[in-house]
């Protein structure tokens, strides 16, 4: 089965009704965990973003405290499955300045982790990575923000 385009879709749902809309969205959110948690970001925290950013933070700290700190490898693993849950959070609320307030989160939290990372190639250029891409999201958004993000990003610093 290939699936239509998404403007079909808008077109197809026009002509629902809402009891309907509502049955499709709860089959939806029965069969991917990323549909569930995109429609709960919708519903309840959507509303309220710095609350959001503050549980992500939570989340980002619990999975730093659950990383094998036995050999790089483990590290590595862990740090670009940390980075992916951020990506994948920033996406749901589609803010520049959420995106960049987690990835500066990560990088500070990476660079505060023991045992340092500057002794792991792969390790500073993820960071490094993250750091240049938090930059060129602030450098699009109102000079306030560019100004208080550039405060941290000067803070934080390249490795």
């Amino acid at each position: 089965m290939k699936a239509v385009s998404v403007v079909t879709i808008k077109k197809e749902l026009q002509h629902r009704s809402t009891d309907e809309l509502m049955q499709l969205c709860l089959r939806l959110s029965k069969f991917k965990k990323e549909n569930k948690e995109l429609l709960t970001y919708l519903l309840f925290e959507a509303h309220d973003e710095s609350g959001y950013i503050e549980t992500v933070k939570a989340e980002v700290d619990a999975q730093f405290e659950l990383i094998n700190t036995n050999s790089y490898f483990y590290i590595k693993k862990s740090v670009r499955k940390i980075l992916r849950n951020i990506k994948k959070f920033a996406r749901y609320s589609l803010k520049k300045e959420t995106e960049a307030e987690l990835l500066l989160y990560f990088c500070m939290q990476l660079k505060d982790f023991k045992p340092n990372i500057r002794n792991n190639v792969t390790l500073v250029n993820i960071y490094n990575r993250q750091l240049t891409l938090a930059e060129k999201l602030v450098s699009a958004m109102h000079e306030d923000l560019q100004y208080d993000f550039g405060l941290e990003i000067e803070a934080l610093g390249y490795l």
